[in-house]
């Protein structure tokens, strides 16, 4: 981790307001270095799914800020995510991104790690001067918490629980699950790519409805009619909601927010085979018409700031590298014991939009792209965040709400962003 650099109060007054931004957030490279020790170091970041890690011996890597981690669970069925580097001279003990192992040993020397992180083997310890003390000499831990299969880590062990930094959120959360149609969610394997942007331009893209009809016309376009007519998210009386800490949601189809309500509802035209695939396998009623409503995914999408979206039907990842490169992962999403026609059918709309031939991911990296770019000119020219700022209201809930295409979810993570950074 890079020297904390402490922060008056007011410090970032100069460069954010409540409704504008000085791109220097996006082109600073001394500023993000000072993101990766006040944001990513001391707050929940989320590692893992619980299915990726789902029987005891099975582990991914994954990084929390730019540190390496390995995500565990332990002969117990006990989470742990410990740095990835031997405590002896710093080499990786795990290359692979996932996988199932007993132990993690250094390939340099030959140190030996439980899945707990515990220090087991040292080659030639009696070598060492005196007793080597291992009980000091495991994996570094982080803390660890999982809600409602979402697993997170953080270096800071005095923060509140993650329950309580999720506040709001976790309503949404469980919102979301319920597209596994009352079986346990899954990952379905996962695709990356880089662009040469800001991982802020990124973090404020799940929270943008503004752009869909623009970025995604194409998509539009090609898709069927029943289709487009449901993507037209300017007009479905949709909202977006600041959350706290950073966490916002965007509703695109309020029709789609609690997947168990309307079950009576007409088949979408698109699925009417899928349905039909379901009934020759013997599947009742009413497990087709819930599975067929969770097959398109939730109506929403929410931001869990800083690292992670909730995006209708598949979760992303973003991963800061430098201040003009990120790395993003569209992981998808599945019913662990479900029939197989529908997880490929989730496979196959996952691709169609999100995949790397798709037709949304390519068009919004290339805005991406191009925000950054745009960002290098004109270093005084605000960014604009003011979008629906008047006319946000205060829901019974506490929380606040602006129309779908409102800012409030870029605001709610960079008043996140300015309390951390000033902390």
């Amino acid at each position: 981790m890079t020297e904390t650099v402490h922060s008056a109060p007011g410090r970032f007054d100069a460069m954010l307001k409540e409704d504008r931004a000085l791109t220097r957030l996006y082109t600073d490279a001394a500023l993000f270095e000072e993101e990766l020790e006040k944001i990513f170091t001391k707050t929940w970041v989320w590692v893992a799914h619980a299915s990726e890690i789902a029987e005891p011996g099975d582990f991914k890597t994954a990084k929390v800020g730019r540190e390496p981690v390995i995500v565990t669970r332990d002969r117990k069925k006990n989470v742990h995510v410990l740095v990835n580097r031997c405590r002896h001279r710093a080499a990786t003990v795990c290359e692979v991104a996932k996988g199932k192992s007993n132990s993690f040993v250094c390939p340099y020397h030959g140190w030996a790690y439980a899945l707990d992180g515990s220090l087991r083997g040292v080659p030639y310890e009696e070598s060492y001067a005196g007793k080597l003390e291992r009980g000091a000499l495991g994996l570094r831990a982080l803390r660890t918490e999982e809600y409602n299969g979402l697993i997170f880590a953080t270096f800071d062990d005095t923060i509140e629980p993650l329950v309580d930094f999720l506040g709001p959120a976790r309503k949404w959360i469980d919102l979301f699950m319920k597209q596994s149609a009352g079986y346990p969610m899954m990952t379905q394997g996962e695709h990356r790519f880089t662009f040469p942007g800001n991982w802020k331009i990124q973090l404020e893209n799940t929270t943008d409805a503004y752009h869909f009809p623009l970025v995604h016309r194409t998509f539009l376009n090609l898709t069927d009619g029943e289709t487009e007519d449901m993507f037209d998210l300017m007009n479905k009386g949709g909202w977006v909601e600041d959350l706290g800490h950073g966490h916002s949601v965007m509703i695109m189809m309020p029709e789609l927010v609690d997947l168990e309500d309307g079950l009576d509802a007409p088949f979408p035209e698109k699925f009417s085979a899928l349905a039909e695939e379901l009934r020759s396998e013997g599947h009742d009623e009413a497990k087709i018409r819930r599975i067929v409503r969770a097959v398109g995914g939730a109506g929403f999408n929410l931001n869990l700031f800083p690292n992670l979206g909730c995006s209708a039907a598949f979760f992303r990842v973003l991963q800061p590298l430098s201040v003009d490169q990120t790395e993003v992962r569209h992981v998808a999403l599945g019913m662990k014991g479900g029939p197989v026609a529908a997880n490929v059918a989730r496979l196959r709309i996952h691709e169609f939009f999100q995949g790397p031939m798709g037709f949304g991911s390519p068009d919004d990296a290339e805005v991406w792209d191009r925000v950054q770019q745009g960002a290098q000119g004109g270093a005084d020219l605000w960014l604009m965040l003011n979008r629906s700022l008047e006319n946000e209201e205060v829901t019974p809930e506490g929380t606040r709400r602006g129309d779908v295409s409102s800012e409030i979810g870029m605001r709610a993570a960079y008043r996140q962003w300015k309390t951390m950074m000033e902390a």
